[in-house]
């Protein structure tokens, strides 16, 4: 007789945790014997050291079913009160149009999307930021824009050290108006301090007196008000400074661009171009130059090259300006951009094009002059020279915003006696009303005031030049026709909805749709970062749960969700450490000693705090050389800082010794910094703030599940012990370490993603998880043991995560390389594990628990068919340069065409396996030419011109 299944058994089928998890208990007890052991516990007791392993489970409540969870997120959610908001400061009501929301924002070809480095499977998006920079570059009236930057503070303290760089000044001062917004004032403070920059903040008529190699300015300033600048900059210029502008792009569509007045250097953010306020983010910045500075440019850079058949295609372009080279002669630790953000922005600009964009500003200028001409009329003192924001003085401020609160209203507050309204794309007429109303003033007739009220744009400053003229933005206006252009783009590219993306360090797993749904709920996309606290108890209540969850998981007693990237709390904990030093009275601490192993932005993260990296050796194996950590902690003792370490170790084994790493720090006086980017591994097993680390960021974009997005929205919060705690990122106006990010915690909308992750999969599903990620990727190395060295190996020959397989051998015996086993594995239908990092010539495959043994089954088998084809050219079966390797990855253009050239068979080119033919995707250029790219730097829209003619981008190379 069948046994009837019990309630707890049924109510275990319906867990989350067996929806996150690739393989199903069958599977894993197979696997596991490939591996070499009976149970998970006993191959996580071979791999991780015992010195570190967590004795007891996490304190975390039991895994939550997809309803139970969203319905407390919802009771949290609906905590928050969602006033209108007039706060302005930098954020700004939008209208997400709907198909943008349906198709982007919650389409997963666009949110599970990688960072575009492997060019040929990336057109689509890269298109798409192509579109970004050239929006941003011919709004701006500058000749280049980057891929986007993390928020406007920090793009502004980007700027900053741009023109340090740049500048022919001998200063080092740094002059910022004190009409910025506040919050870009605070970031840059931080900045500077620790690059030792001297900032001096002044009026604008200043800044052409005051020696200094560079001045921020703010056009609109933070008041609303616009100024003439021209003269400003010429008196700048002439002593060798450079001028660097934060502006709005909307307020561009009516007022002269920075770049025709002389600026050197724009910043900005791209929130109200259909980007919700999110409580401060995530949001696409923005950095427009010179070309002059395209080389010293922070962030990632899209550029035109051609592929190996001359077609244009798009790709990362110099990319020698990355941490992962330059190291601790980086100028900047952003390794990262705001991708799904900026295009959500693209494609804004794309659907209404220069005449609705227009248009949008248009009609929130009038209601802006309305508004103030109404308020005039009843005695109300308001600035002139504005685009959308009031500043309305010699009031009772505690009054109006009383008032204004009794009707769900919000307003800036700016002090005792003023206020600040801003309106925007979602000011209606009825808001004019309500708004004017707040100062007795009455609107009885908006068309009245209309046609008796002129601008009040300041008729020198309006725009004469055209923008965003490239047939892109001049196509698509109709709801069908971006659609079918959106779903285009997103069919040239893979992402996770295709396939798995196996990249060591990078920890590409299940995003669940459960996970997505809280994000574009009004409650918690609409709230403005400045909203008074009152409003934000349910952010509240989700950011000090999320503190408590991690803290538990990590062992820290204290987590800041400011950072808004991984970099950035790298940068945030290495302050605190600073810090921490200096309120003992050692503020002469400055040597970080850091492997040689480590990624790059860990040494570049160093110099941006002020610290003389120090770097030590690893060992053959690839473990750090604790003898040399002895060594040089002892030689620099008076001065040692911190040390920075990756645990797991960046060649993906757990170290025996990194406990006596930690003694040996601290035994110097340091502290240590252990990089997150390989939590992944230890959840549930080990937290790295009980074995003796001081402070470590989490990548929440990695291990807890908020999606990629294309190469971002990233969170990076920095956990630390209780010592350092007061020396986290403080809250806007509030106590503790310098601001970071523009918005107290940072990226705020997307923390519910891992809120929700860790409660739908529990104490005991956040260990099976990581059991499951070491499982996948021992399975991996041992099933592809005969035919590709592991690199490097932990106890018992096991890896952790992830593991390096060495392709320089039969590259020594055939030329085959990494990047021609990369290419190939496009021809599979897969995205190509971690290139050459962090040893040249390998790849790094890391699988994570998302992933079934029948897709890492359908990975092995294509690395065996590809070792089996280098092996045709070792044996000469195959020509050592005419081979499927070394011409992937292969369109149907090409294979489909009359005529075939190579030496190897059609069908070997297209479908090296059987099971290609039911299910296949076709890149849509050929392999991308990298020299090419960089010799010839084009970074905006191609040209539209006949089929025949090469467009202006290629004709005039840019030699490195």
């Amino acid at each position: 007789m069948p046994t009837t299944p019990s309630l707890r058994d049924l109510e275990h089928n319906e867990a989350f945790v067996e929806r996150h998890i690739g393989p199903n208990d069958a599977e894993i007890a197979h696997m596991l014997r490939v591996v070499g052991h009976d149970s998970l516990d006993a191959m996580t007791d071979a791999i991780v050291p015992a010195s570190i392993r967590s004795k007891d489970p996490l304190a975390l409540p039991p895994s939550l079913t997809e309803v139970d969870a969203l319905a407390r997120i919802r009771a949290i959610a609906d905590r928050n009160e969602v006033f209108r908001s007039f706060i302005g400061q930098g954020y700004y009501g939008t209208h997400t149009p709907n198909v943008i929301l349906r198709n982007i924002l919650e389409n997963p070809a666009w949110y599970t999307a990688y960072t575009p480095y492997q060019a040929e499977i990336s057109q689509g998006r890269m298109e798409a930021l192509i579109n970004f920079q050239t929006m941003v570059a011919e709004l701006t009236g500058m000749e280049i824009a980057n891929a986007s930057l993390l928020d406007e503070a920090t793009a502004a303290a980007e700027a900053m050290t741009l023109a340090k760089r740049s500048s022919r000044s001998k200063s080092n001062v740094f002059f910022v108006s004190k009409n910025v917004h506040p919050q870009t004032l605070e970031v840059l403070r931080t900045r500077a301090d620790g690059l030792g920059i001297e900032l001096h903040v002044g009026d604008d008529a200043d800044a052409a007196s005051v020696e200094s190699y560079g001045v921020l300015l703010q056009y609109p300033d933070t008041f609303g008000r616009i100024h003439a600048y021209k003269a400003l900059v010429e008196a700048v210029h002439a002593r060798g400074g450079l001028v660097a502008v934060a502006t709005d792009l909307l307020a561009l569509t009516l007022i002269a661009a920075p770049g025709e007045w002389g600026a050197d250097i724009v910043v900005g953010n791209t929130q109200r171009f259909g980007v919700p306020f999110g409580f401060g983010g995530p949001h696409a910045a923005f950095m427009a130059c010179r070309d002059a500075y395209k080389r010293s440019m922070p962030g990632r850079l899209i550029g035109v090259s051609v592929d190996a058949e001359g077609n244009p295609a798009y790709r990362l372009t110099l990319q020698t300006r990355e941490q992962h080279i330059r190291r601790e002669k980086a100028t900047s630790n952003i390794c990262t951009a705001q991708v799904l953000l900026a295009v959500m922005a693209s494609m804004y600009a794309v659907y209404h094009g220069p005449d609705g964009l227009v248009r949008i500003a248009r009609r929130t200028h009038r209601l802006a002059a309305i508004l103030a001409a109404s308020l005039r009329k009843c005695g109300v003192a308001v600035g002139a020279d504005f685009f959308d924001t009031l500043h309305v003085v010699d009031v009772d401020a505690a009054d109006i915003h009383a008032r204004a609160a009794k009707v769900g209203i919000n307003l800036r507050k700016i002090d005792a006696t003023s206020v600040g309204i801003s309106l925007d794309e979602t000011t209606t007429r009825d808001d004019v009303v309500a708004l004017a109303q707040l100062f007795d003033a009455q609107v009885d007739d908006i068309d009245a005031l209309d046609s008796d009220t002129g601008d009040a744009l300041p008729a020198s400053l309006l725009r004469q030049s055209k923008f965003m003229r490239h047939p892109v933005f001049n196509s698509h206006h109709s709801e069908h026709e971006l659609l079918r252009y959106m779903r285009a783009l997103a069919d040239r590219d893979l992402a996770m909805d295709r396939t798995m993306i196996p990249l060591g360090s990078c920890t590409m797993k299940l995003n669940a749709t459960a996970e997505m749904i809280p994000v574009t709920w009004p409650e918690f996309g609409n709230l403005h970062p400045l909203a008074p606290a009152g409003q934000t108890s349910g952010y509240q209540e989700l950011v000090d749960g999320l503190e408590s969850m991690l803290a538990e998981i990590t062992g820290y007693d204290a987590v800041s969700f400011q950072p808004n990237s991984g970099a950035q709390g790298e940068f945030a904990g290495l302050m605190a450490i600073r810090a921490w030093h200096q309120s003992r009275g050692e503020g002469h601490r400055d040597i970080c000693l850091i492997p040689e192993s480590a990624h790059g932005t860990n040494p570049a993260s160093a110099q941006m705090c002020g610290m003389t990296v120090v770097v030590t050796r690893c060992d053959a194996n690839g473990n750090v050389d604790v003898e040399d950590i002895r060594a040089k902690a002892a030689k620099h003792a008076d001065r040692l800082a911190a040390i920075m370490i990756t645990y797991p170790s960046t060649h993906g084994v757990f170290e025996e010794d990194v406990v006596e790493i930690c003694e040996i720090v601290h035994a110097h006086g340091g502290q240590v910094y252990t990089d997150g980017a390989n939590m992944n591994a230890l959840v549930g097993v080990a937290r790295p703030g009980k074995w003796g680390s001081d402070v470590s960021h989490l990548n929440l974009h990695k291990t807890f599940c908020i999606p990629h997005g294309g190469g971002g929205p990233g969170v990076g919060p920095c956990a630390v012990r209780s010592h350092l705690a007061p020396f986290l990122p403080r809250a806007f106006g509030g106590e503790g370490g310098g601001m970071v990010s523009a918005a107290t915690h940072g990226s705020a909308s997307i923390l519910p993603i891992s809120w929700m992750y860790i409660a739908l999969m529990g104490a005991g599903g956040l260990r099976k998880a990581t059991q499951v990620a070491l499982l996948n990727a021992n399975y991996v190395a041992k099933k592809l043991e005969p035919h590709y060295e592991t690199l490097y190996t932990g106890r018992n020959g096991l890896v952790a995560h992830e593991c390096i397989l060495d392709l320089r051998p039969l590259k020594d015996a055939t030329g085959i390389g990494a990047e021609d086993v990369a290419k190939r594995l496009i021809d599979f239908g897969f995205h190509a594990p971690t290139l050459s990092f962090p040893v040249a010539g390998t790849l790094m495959v890391e699988p994570t628990e998302s992933e079934s043994q029948h897709e890492l089954d359908r990975f092995i088998d294509a690395m065996i068919q590809i070792r089996d084809e280098i092996r045709a050219v070792e044996e000469g079966k195959l020509d050592r340069e005419d081979n499927p390797l070394r011409h992937a990855p292969h369109t149907a253009a090409q294979v489909s065409a009359s005529e075939w050239t190579h030496a190897y068979p059609r069908e070997l080119a297209a479908f090296p396996l059987a099971s290609l033919r039911l299910q296949k995707y076709w890149p849509p250029v050929a392999r991308v030419d990298n020299v090419h790219g960089d010799k010839n730097v084009f970074c905006s829209c191609i040209p539209v011109g006949s089929p025949d003619e090469e467009p202006e981008a290629f004709s005039e190379p840019d030699v490195v």
